[in-house]
């Protein structure tokens, strides 16, 4: 039930495939505009190169991490299931206007946040706009404030992404009307459990922009409470983690193990990890509040063992990628407890990227769960532990994932074989040595106290002491991977650039990119792991239970002078 063996998608499926290709396209271009403002504010934050004014590091970081996190992982979210689901249902998504419709609000809505954010770049005020600038990080929770363009602009992306969900809903109600005793395809479950849970979630951060942000913004309400917003912002903010990492986990468990040259080791195992993932990433946004003196220590304990579940999706998912990749290392003649490892195709960048990414993941698992401790988190809350975390999530598994899935679904978006094959495969050992040297630099330094989100260091007589090494080398460490990771992600840009003007037709005859079948398939999973109504239903009830009393203790008080001091313009 999925694209033939000698049937590019682009063929089979031109609107999907068009589709995907503008949404990757746009999505690379931010990861681009990400890149150039990372490596210009590490290297000022290193003192290694200043060219940028220390009183704009806040624009630079913004415009980092907009990009980055929130336009580059969600584009790339929305590509691979636009991808994904037509190509596991083996049918079309059905209405091309609407998902040409949400692409086009999603590209509106990045526009306009993108005006916003550069505009910190203008000194002084913009004719009738005013004193327009977004210098409020990618968390844009109060007291910082941002032109009312920059909260439209990003209700406008978060609507779009709404849309697409419900594009593949459709798709999949279509397709259960006409095999109503089928088991829903692995992808496509992966992608619609991802965003059944992501529009549980954004629910904190609509109700946050729509009725508080952007009214204070445009000086509709005088003030806003900074503990309702920020509550409303990590109910979404920590689920969108696992919707960053929904089209890695994709990746990791239907395409690597094709690239290892074996199969996916078990699909139920795999439904019951996305299961658990939207029943338990919603309900534990508070776990990024326990410095928030309005919220009780009880309720804080209470959610860090929530929190502790969340390892087991992961833990199995590292098992399963794991035993799928021995096993497809074993098919290559790959023998021995640790032998097997030579065997796989360290070569293809399209494996060797995926396989890095998962390698950060577990390492960022660990650093995770210092996280996720609450008298942990204590000594490492705002400090460069914190970015050094998420530089392995969301900076190298989702990233460096995307990249070895753009590498190996190019040739069948676009019948064309990639160029400068000798820099692409060399591009992920790039970003591995990049963010080796970034994130060990991280998390040294937030272990010695060292903060974040500040474009000056140090106070005055005061010296930052490392636990092992030195500030000095810890801040050249930071320079060079900050100069690795900017080559390699120019690296990509560059091949796939050539790729689109120079790249050779391909053959269809002569490639196979169809997914094989699990070692065990769905029919050895029970049929309620496919009751998305039932999981569905439990996800909300949990997350009325987790905000339900803390939300309406706070609303009831007067929602914009509850429990904490007010925020005023």
């Amino acid at each position: 039930m999925a694209t033939g063996q000698n049937e590019l998608f682009k063929d089979k499926f031109p609107t999907e495939a068009k589709a995907v290709r503008r949404i990757f396209v746009v999505g690379v271009i931010t990861l681009g505009i990400g890149a150039i403002m990372g490596v210009l504010q590490v290297l000022h934050r290193t003192d290694k190169l200043r060219i940028i004014s220390s009183g704009d590091y806040y624009t630079y970081l913004t415009i980092h991490g907009v990009n980055m996190v929130i336009f580059w992982a969600i584009l790339a979210i929305l590509g691979t299931f636009t991808w994904a689901v037509p190509r596991s249902l083996d049918r079309s998504l059905g209405n091309p206007k609407f998902t040409c419709g949400w692409i086009r609000l999603g590209l509106i809505g990045i526009i306009l946040a993108e005006i916003a954010m550069f505009a910190g770049f203008i000194k002084g005020d913009v004719p009738i706009l005013g004193n327009m600038q977004a210098d409020v990080l990618y968390t844009f929770y109060a007291p910082l404030k941002a032109h009312p363009i920059f909260y439209i602009g990003l209700a406008l992306y978060v609507i779009a992404s709404w849309l697409a969900g419900f594009d593949y809903f459709t798709a999949l109600w279509d397709w259960k009307k006409d095999n109503p005793d089928e088991r829903i395809p692995l992808q496509t479950f992966i992608a619609v459990t991802t965003m059944m849970f992501w529009q549980l979630a954004s629910l904190g951060i609509a109700i946050e922009v729509l009725f508080f942000l952007l009214p204070w913004s445009l000086g509709i309400i005088p003030q806003v409470d900074p503990l309702l917003t920020r509550t409303l912002f990590w109910m979404t903010g920590h689920p969108i983690v696992y919707f960053w990492l929904m089209p890695a986990y994709l990746a990791w468990y239907t395409v690597l193990p094709k690239l290892s040259g074996g199969r996916l080791f078990s699909d139920p195992l795999a439904r019951v990890v996305f299961i658990l993932f939207l029943l338990l990433s919603s309900p534990v946004g508070f776990h990024h509040q326990y410095m928030d003196p309005g919220v009780p220590n009880g309720f804080k304990y209470v959610v860090m063992s929530n929190t502790m579940f969340l390892l087991l999706p992961s833990l199995l998912t590292a098992f399963t990628a794991v035993a799928s990749m021995e096993h497809g290392a074993r098919q290559r003649g790959g023998t021995g407890r640790l032998g097997w490892l030579k065997a796989l195709p360290w070569e293809k960048p399209q494996f060797s990227a995926m396989a890095f990414a998962g390698l950060f993941f577990a390492a960022g698992g660990f650093s995770g769960m210092v996280n996720a401790a609450l008298n942990l988190n204590y000594l490492v809350h705002n400090t460069l532990w914190v970015p050094g975390h998420f530089h392995l999530t969301v900076g190298s598994a989702v990233t460096l994932t995307m990249m070895g899935l753009i590498y190996w679904l190019f040739p069948q978006l676009t019948g064309k074989d990639l160029s400068l094959k000798g820099l692409a495969m060399v591009q992920p050992y790039l970003w591995f040595i990049g963010m080796t040297f970034m994130s060990n630099a991280m998390h040294r330094a937030g272990l010695a106290g060292v903060p974040r989100r500040t474009a000056e260091p140090t106070y005055r007589l005061f010296d930052f002491h490392a636990v092992l090494g030195n500030m000095s080398e810890i801040r050249w460490q930071l320079a060079i991977g900050g100069v690795f990771l900017f080559i390699s992600a120019f690296a990509f840009i560059a091949v796939l650039v050539a790729s689109v003007f120079a790249g050779s037709r391909i053959d269809a005859a002569q490639h196979d990119f169809t997914i094989p079948e699990p070692l065990s398939g769905p029919e050895d999973g029970p049929l309620i792991l496919d009751n998305l109504k039932l999981w569905g239903a439990i996800a909300v009830v949990l997350v009325l239970l987790a905000y339900g009393v803390p939300l309406m203790s706070w609303v009831t008080d007067g929602p914009l002078q509850p429990g904490a001091i007010p925020v005023r313009p």
